[in-house]
C-alpha cells in the first residue's frame, strides 16, 4: 500500500492526493504532524480583480492553473494572471467579438464559455452568445499556438442557433460534462413572462414541447463529432428523444431560463438554477446516473409548486427541484443565481459543497447533496462578505479555476475568490484535490498504523517506524 507512516508520514512520491489524506488522516488519528485541517472552516472573500465591465462568468480551461478567464457580457473575455500577486488583468482581451454579440437587452450578450477538456492540445473553446436579430448563438473559436493569451476570432466556426422571439431567458450556460465529454447547452424559454404569447407554444408552451423547439431545455451535442444535419456536431446515440419521437438534441426540458448551472467535476452531477416567474426560485439536481429526458416543470410549475392549471399540465410528470425559496421578502429576491459544487484544496471541509445565490439581494448559501436530497442548507452572506470597504452586489455567477478553488463574480466589475478566514490554505504545492474515497480509505489505513502502533506500544514493543 502507497505511503504508509513510516519515517515520513506523508512522504509517499506516487499517488500525490494521498499525500493529502495521510495529513487528514494523520489528524483524525490524533498525530502532532503539524498540518491542521479544520472542520467548520470560517470563510471570508477576498479581491481577485477589479474594473470588469459586466462580467457574467469566469472559468479555466483544464489543467491551466495560472489563468482565470472572465466573460464580460458586451462581447470580451479576459484573462486574470492568477501567478502575479496580486492577480494581474491582462490588458488585452482574449477574445473580443463585440462585432456580432448583441447586449440591447439585460438578459443578452456574452454569456456562456467552456473549454474542450482537450484544450491544451486542440485549442479549441466554445462560446454562447446573443446575434443580430436576437438569436442564440454557439460557436467555437480556436487559439493559435504561437498565441496563447489571444485567440482567433475569425476562426469562428458556427456550431448551433436557435431564434429567440423575445430579448430575455435567453439561458446561455454551456459547459462540458466531466464523464461524457459532450457538450450541454442551457436555451431559455424564449422570454416574454408566462411562457406565452407571440413565439412560445400555444397551450403548454416552449418548455413542454419537445418537437421542433430548442427552447425552455437542456441541449447535449458531440463537439467531435458531425453526424448532426448540416455536420457542425453529433448526436450523442444515448440522448432520449434519438430515435423517438421529440428533438434529437434535447437533454432534458421543461426550463424556464437556467442561465447558471454546473457539474460536480468530480462525481458528474449536473445542477441546475432555474429563474423563477413570480413567485419561487430552484434548484434542480441532475444525478450523473441519469439517462436524460427529465421533465423540470415549466411552465406546468414553478418551482415545486403548480403555475399553469390547464389540462395537459396536469397529466405532465415532472421532477422536483431539491431546493427552492420565496421570491420577495427582505433583504428582496428576484432571481436564483446557480452556483459550483467546491472541490478545491484550501478548505477540505467544503468538498462537495454546492453554492448559490440571489441576483438582487446578493444572499449566499450553501448546500450539500445527500443521497439526492439537500441537506446541510446554509445561509453565508455574512461570512464571505469581503470587508475592507468592498461589497458584493448583483452576484451574476459562481466559478471554479483548474484547483477547484471558488470565485464569486458580482456584475458591478469585480472577481472574489472564498478563501479560508485567519486559517491557512490546506492546498499544498503540487498536490491536485483527492477523491473523497481516497480520503476515507487513507484514514483508515493509517488509522489503523496508530492503533496498531498504540498497542504495540502498550505491550512494550513498538512499531518499526518509531516515534512517539
Amino acid at each position: 500500500m502507497p505511503c504508509l507512516p513510516v519515517e515520513s508520514p506523508c512522504g509517499c512520491r506516487s499517488f500525490a492526493w494521498f499525500k493529502q489524506a495521510c495529513v487528514i488522516a494523520l489528524l483524525l488519528a490524533g498525530s502532532s504532524w503539524s498540518a491542521v485541517v479544520l472542520a467548520d472552516t470560517p470563510l471570508t472573500t477576498e479581491l481577485v480583480v477589479s474594473g470588469l465591465e459586466k462580467p457574467l462568468f469566469v472559468t479555466a480551461p483544464p489543467g491551466d492553473e495560472s489563468r482565470l478567464f472572465v466573460v464580460e457580457q458586451p462581447g470580451r473575455i479576459r484573462i486574470v494572471d492568477l501567478t502575479s500577486d496580486p492577480p494581474e488583468l491582462v490588458e488585452s482581451p482574449f477574445l473580443d467579438i463585440t462585432d456580432r454579440v448583441v447586449d440591447d437587452f439585460n438578459e443578452q450578450g456574452l454569456l456562456g464559455l467552456a473549454f474542450h477538456p482537450d484544450f491544451a492540445s486542440n485549442g479549441w473553446f466554445f462560446v454562447d452568445y446573443t446575434g443580430f436579430l436576437g438569436t442564440t448563438v454557439v460557436s467555437r473559436f480556436s487559439v493559435p499556438a504561437l498565441t496563447p493569451q489571444a485567440a482567433d476570432p475569425t476562426s469562428e466556426q458556427v456550431v448551433l442557433t436557435v431564434g429567440q422571439p423575445q430579448g430575455n431567458h435567453n439561458g446561455g450556460w454551456i459547459g462540458f460534462g466531466p464523464l461524457d465529454g459532450m457538450l450541454y447547452i442551457s436555451v431559455g424559454d424564449g422570454g416574454g413572462g408566462g411562457d406565452t404569447g407571440s413565439g412560445h407554444t400555444a397551450g403548454i408552451g416552449n418548455g413542454q414541447d419537445t418537437t421542433s423547439n430548442l427552447l425552455g431545455k437542456m441541449l447535449r451535442i458531440d463537439v467531435d463529432s458531425t453526424t448532426a444535419p448540416g455536420g457542425a456536431y453529433g448526436i450523442p446515440a444515448d440522448n432520449p428523444f434519438v430515435g423517438e419521437a421529440g428533438d434529437d438534441e434535447i437533454w432534458s426540458y421543461g426550463l424556464r431560463n437556467a442561465w447558471r448551472n454546473a457539474f460536480d467535476r468530480q462525481t458528474g452531477d449536473l445542477y441546475l438554477g432555474d429563474v423563477g416567474q413570480n413567485s419561487w426560485e430552484e434548484i434542480d439536481f441532475q444525478p450523473s446516473s441519469s439517462g436524460g429526458g427529465e421533465n423540470w416543470g415549466w411552465r406546468c410549475r414553478e418551482g415545486a409548486h403548480p403555475y399553469d392549471a390547464s389540462a395537459t399540465c396536469a397529466a405532465t410528470p415532472s421532477i422536483d427541484p431539491v431546493h427552492e425559496y420565496a421570491r420577495g421578502g427582505s433583504p428582496f429576491r428576484c432571481a436564483v443565481t446557480g452556483g459550483e459544487v467546491y472541490r478545491g484544496c484550501a478548505i477540505p471541509d467544503l468538498q462537495g459543497s454546492y453554492f448559490l445565490a440571489d441576483y438582487c439581494s446578493a444572499q449566499i448559501w450553501s448546500l450539500r447533496m445527500t443521497e439526492g436530497v439537500a441537506t446541510e442548507v446554509t445561509e453565508r452572506t455574512a461570512e464571505l462578505a469581503p470587508g475592507g470597504g468592498l461589497s458584493i452586489s448583483f452576484i451574476t455567477s459562481f466559478g471554479l479555476d483548474a484547483q477547484g478553488e471558488l470565485y464569486i463574480v458580482d456584475r458591478g466589475g469585480e472577481v472574489f475568490r472564498v478563501v479560508p478566514d485567519g486559517v491557512e490554505s490546506q492546498c499544498a504545492e503540487g498536490l491536485p484535490a483527492m477523491p473523497l474515497w481516497a480520503t476515507v480509505l487513507a484514514a483508515a489505513a493509517i488509522i489503523g498504523v496508530a492503533i496498531s502502533r498504540d498497542l504495540g506500544a502498550s505491550s512494550g514493543h513498538r512499531s518499526s517506524g518509531g516515534g512517539p
